[in-house]
C-alpha cells in the first residue's frame, strides 16, 4: 500500500469547516431553572425579603408614609448580627419619618417576621415610585323629587328632543340636588 499525501494547508481547512470532526455542543439548560430549588430554599429559610416588601409597601406602613418613603434595601446582618432596613425619604419629611421610626420598624416586623429588622436607615433623596392616592367613592345624591323635576321638564319643555335636551335635563338635575345639599 502507497502511502498517501497529507492535504495541504487549504485543503485541510475546507474539509474541517465543511465537515465537523466532534459533534456541536449542547446550550446549558436555562439558569433560572436550576436554581428554582435552591431560591425556595433559601426563601423558606431566610423570608421573603425586600421585594415582597416593596411590593405590599403601601399596605405594611400605610399611605401616609408611603408617600413620603420607599423601601431600597433590606440588609441581614452577619453572623446574627442585626439586620436593617434602608428606606429613601423624600425631602425634609426625613424629620418626621425618623420620629415615626420605631412604629414603621413594628409595622415591618408584623409583615416579615418577629424581629426580622433591628435597626431602620433613612436616606434623603427623590423617591422612585409614587403611590397614587386610593380614589375616594363618589358620593350619590338623592333624586329630585316630584316638584323639581316637573319644574325642570317645565323648563326644557321648548328645547328640541335630542343629545342636548338630555345632557340639560342630567345637568339641571346636577345642579339642583348640589342646591338642596347646600341649603
Amino acid at each position: 500500500m502507497a502511502p498517501r499525501d497529507l492535504p495541504t494547508t487549504q485543503e485541510a481547512l475546507r474539509i474541517l469547516t465543511a465537515k465537523r470532526t466532534r459533534p456541536q455542543r449542547r446550550p446549558p439548560p436555562p439558569l433560572g431553572r436550576a436554581l428554582n430549588k435552591t431560591l425556595k430554599a433559601f426563601d423558606a429559610k431566610f423570608g421573603q425579603g425586600s421585594g415582597a416588601l416593596e411590593a405590599r409597601w403601601r399596605e405594611v406602613v400605610g399611605a401616609e408614609i408611603a408617600k413620603r418613603t420607599e423601601p431600597v434595601k433590606l440588609t441581614r446582618g452577619r453572623n446574627g448580627g442585626p439586620s436593617s432596613l434602608e428606606i429613601r425619604v423624600a425631602g425634609p419629611a426625613a424629620a418626621i419619618i425618623q420620629h415615626q421610626a420605631q412604629e414603621i420598624l413594628a409595622r415591618v416586623n408584623l409583615f416579615l417576621g418577629a424581629e426580622a429588622v433591628q435597626k431602620l436607615r433613612i436616606v434623603q433623596g427623590p423617591l422612585q415610585k409614587t403611590y397614587e392616592p386610593a380614589a375616594k367613592p363618589r358620593r350619590r345624591l338623592p333624586p329630585l323629587d316630584a316638584a323639581a323635576e316637573a319644574g325642570l321638564a317645565q323648563d326644557l319643555a321648548k328645547a328640541p328632543d335630542g343629545k342636548l335636551k338630555t345632557a340639560l335635563l342630567a345637568l339641571g338635575r346636577g345642579v339642583l340636588r348640589q342646591r338642596r345639599t347646600i341649603d
